[in-house]
């Protein structure tokens, strides 16, 4: 059974990035809601069809496919609400693979880094780039995003957690 076990964290400050290394996303969700969602997901000429259970703490059961790209642009249509629009540069820092996605169009001025762990209590040591964890607060999801745009409510974080 395939089980994502991951931490999200907002960024701070921007580490050192190879602006020629990041990947631009986009992803819509065919499902969003409290029992799990199914996703699609273009990155350059590549796509996924992604199918995740609803999180249990840290982890949850996750499903990914490789799907022709003409079907993925196509499926595009029957999102249930607006893509998701990112650039995602992945650094390995601290013995960790992370992943930081630099948000674009609704979600603008969002900046999440995630990293994928063994178990859910496997040791972290955090980078100086690393800001307040946000896994469990359901806004930063990207399922949410793509339903609430972290424009429409940027403005009830408090200085400093952005």
């Amino acid at each position: 059974m395939a089980v994502e076990i991951e931490r999200k964290f907002l960024v701070k400050a921007l580490p050192q990035l190879d602006e020629s290394k990041g990947t631009d996303i986009v992803q819509a969700y065919l499902r969003a809601d409290a029992r799990g969602s199914v996703r699609i997901r273009i990155a350059g000429e590549q796509a996924w069809l992604t199918i995740k259970g609803p999180a249990q703490g840290r982890r949850r059961h996750e499903y990914e496919y490789p799907i022709p790209s003409a079907d993925a642009q196509e499926m595009l249509a029957l999102a249930v609400s607006a893509p998701v629009r990112k650039r995602r540069y992945t650094l390995e820092e601290n013995g960790h693979l992370w992943e930081i996605d630099v948000f674009r169009g609704l979600n603008a001025g969002l900046t999440l880094a995630e990293v994928e762990l063994p178990t859910e209590h496997a040791a972290v040591r955090l980078p100086g780039w690393i800001g307040k964890e946000v896994t469990e607060d359901p806004r930063y999801l990207n399922s949410s995003l793509s339903r609430r745009p972290y424009v429409t409510w940027a403005s009830e974080v408090p200085p400093g957690e952005h």
